[in-house]
């Protein structure tokens, strides 16, 4: 018999923690669907759903004691325990919705003028690259600058990517140049060398904004004090595994005069002319009615993975699987990795589907799969066209095992044999 959250919740810190399908109990995803797919959305385990579940109840028993009286500590609690996971201080750390709120926070604070430049990527997530191409389109008209990156590549392509294209546009007299880089990208799931281009950006005098939405829980050993950012953000409820949604922004001291304004503005906010101290913490705190008790559950899901034994522990697991999980589907498609030597892997592997480039790139294909997979087949990880070619990219988590990878990859020999089948004769199909 399956115990409930509440029962689960209080005994299984008695359990020893077995990783692989033994470790589907401990979350509530439905036992005849393969999940290879945690990097999107996260999945959040059984106790701290249970915890949420005792929050809310906690919250709605009286809304203005815990608004009013409960809030602010409880928050604080949960800041100075992720400012200590990322070595940072707690003042430096706040809390917001998801990683795009918090990227959008950055670049809407940033005072443009004409003749700044954003650096941007071709692999930048689809909403910060909207948010860049938004800015430039406003005035005073900042220019956006596309860095071209395609896959496969090694670190050190990238860095000389990345290095002569900054070189190649130097900044105008009394102008700024602000880089938004990933440390995971997210399609295809690939690690950036982005500290080093960190240290690139602080010897060239631009901004470093690091959208780090798959790092933490992903990356293990972070210190921002070293890595030294000037900007960071991550989810908490992809690799983290707290309710979704809840993300992580970090902003060093000596950047908080930047942020002035929380998105929406806090009733705290203060006129950077009238502040006689910081004002950065307090707008987080309050920033209007919303509900908090994702971001709470942040130290019960640190809790559970301590249970599990900790972020390296679980990391090698992830990690080992990835790269094996990966080989083992490239094989089943008879196709490739797209990282065979894994310098770009942690637990996202990204594995060429076999779907020829007379298949076309459009809305009604990727539903087809998509539709197919998950519906159908009853097993997902997200497919991408990247660089003429189509991939499928798989995240490799706890309760999985190298049998998952085995049957996706079937599942998605049946329904790539069907999507060109049926949409690979259509004219003008893009490669």
């Amino acid at each position: 018999m399956q115990l409930t959250d509440n029962e689960l919740s209080k005994a299984y810190k008695k359990d020893k923690p077995e990783f692989g399908h033994a470790m589907l109990k401990y979350y509530a995803l439905d036992p005849e669907y393969i999940n290879l797919n945690n990097g999107s959305y996260g999945t959040t385990p059984r106790p701290v759903q249970h915890a949420i579940n005792e929050l809310t109840a906690k919250i709605e028993s009286n809304p203005d004691v815990f608004m009013r009286v409960l809030l602010y500590p409880a928050i604080q609690k949960v800041r100075e325990q992720l400012a200590e996971f990322l070595g940072a201080k707690a003042n430096e750390v706040v809390l917001v919705s998801n990683a795009s709120m918090g990227l959008a926070t950055i670049l809407r604070n940033f005072e443009w003028e004409e003749g700044d430049i954003i650096f941007v990527f071709t692999t930048t997530y689809n909403s910060i690259s909207r948010t860049a191409a938004y800015l430039t389109d406003i005035p005073p008209y900042p220019t956006a600058s596309v860095i071209t990156l395609n896959f496969p590549a090694t670190h050190k392509d990238v860095i000389q990517t990345f290095k002569q294209h900054i070189q190649n546009h130097p900044a105008k007299p009394n102008r700024k140049r602000v880089a938004i880089i990933d440390s995971l990208v997210s399609n295809p799931g690939v690690l950036l060398p982005w500290k080093e281009m960190v240290d690139i950006c602080r010897e060239e005098r631009i901004w470093s904004v690091v959208d780090a939405a798959h790092s933490i829980g992903q990356e293990v050993g972070l210190n921002l004090a070293e890595s030294n950012p000037d900007f960071w953000v991550s989810n908490c409820h992809k690799w983290l595994s707290a309710k979704r949604s809840c993300a992580v922004l970090y902003v060093p001291e000596r950047n908080q005069h930047i942020i002035k304004s929380s998105i929406p503005t806090s009733a705290f906010y203060i006129s950077p002319k009238d502040r006689t101290g910081p004002n950065f913490v307090e707008q987080y705190n309050w920033n209007g009615t919303i509900d908090h008790g994702s971001m709470l559950t942040i130290p019960d899901a640190l809790e559970f993975r301590e249970w599990m034994g900790g972020e390296r522990k679980i990391n090698e697991y992830c990690h080992k699987l990835a790269l094996e999980g990966g080989q083992l589907l490239a094989k089943v498609l008879g196709t490739r990795v797209m990282d065979p030597d894994g310098e770009l892997t942690l637990n996202m592997v990204n594995v060429e589907l076999p779907i020829p480039p007379n298949v076309p790139v459009t809305l009604e294909v990727h539903a087809s799969l998509e539709t197919q997979m998950m519906l159908e087949q009853k097993a997902y990880a997200p497919q991408f066209h990247h660089n003429g070619r189509w991939w499928t990219r798989c995240s490799a988590q706890v309760w999985n095992e190298l049998s998952d990878f085995e049957i996706l990859g079937k599942k998605w020999l049946a329904v790539c044999k069907d999507v060109t089948e049926q949409f690979g004769s259509q004219e003008g199909a893009r490669t």
